[in-house]
């Protein structure tokens, strides 16, 4: 059963970094395109800006929930890396506990954030309603507490292949995943 969770989100992973990905990209190309339609053109574009921030969103919501699979993250291990090795599990098991308690806070509020605006439309997108844009939050969140999760019950997943980040072995694409990941 543990292992069928770890291969879902796995799959949730790779996802995961191919949305992020793909949003930090169309964002490293949709500001360059306002910057030259504002300087070259003379012209500026409206929907630029709104958009970059859209996207820098999703990237940083789930990139966050990447980074906290991986092992990856900025943490500070100063007082992890002085206690017993006892001591150490019961703090890591504390640590996550108070993630997954931020996650579920972001996913509660973020979800009421997105009722609360879904009504109200972007100025410079006028199809483009504000409610969906915040919701990055409660997703990303949600992403980021199936990982906590994960990690609570089957340990840290940092050693699966699909983690190993910039590594040759680490697959691609979803499609590359294999169809058990040695433990």
């Amino acid at each position: 059963m543990r292992e069928a969770y770890s291969q879902l989100m796995d799959r949730v992973y790779v996802a995961s970094v191919w949305i992020a990905g793909l949003a930090l990209t169309a964002m490293s190309l949709v500001i360059p395109w306002a910057v030259f339609t504002r300087y070259v053109l003379d012209s500026g574009t409206s929907w630029a800006e709104p958009l970059a921030i859209m996207l820098m969103m999703v990237f940083t919501f789930l990139g966050a929930a990447v980074a906290y699979r991986a092992n990856c993250h900025i943490a500070v291990g100063m007082l992890t890396d002085r206690v017993p090795a006892k001591a150490r599990k019961a703090l890591v098991l504390v640590v996550d506990l108070i993630m997954a308690a931020l996650a579920l806070y972001l996913i509660v509020y973020g979800y009421d954030l997105c009722v609360l605006t879904w009504h109200q439309f972007i100025a410079e997108l006028p199809g483009l309603r504000t409610g969906i844009t915040y919701m990055t939050l409660p997703i990303g969140s949600a992403v980021t507490l199936l990982f906590i999760i994960e990690r609570i019950v089957c340990g840290p997943q940092h050693h699966r292949a699909v983690c190993r980040i910039g590594s040759d072995e680490a697959p691609h694409s979803i499609d590359e995943l294999p169809a058990k990941d040695a433990a």
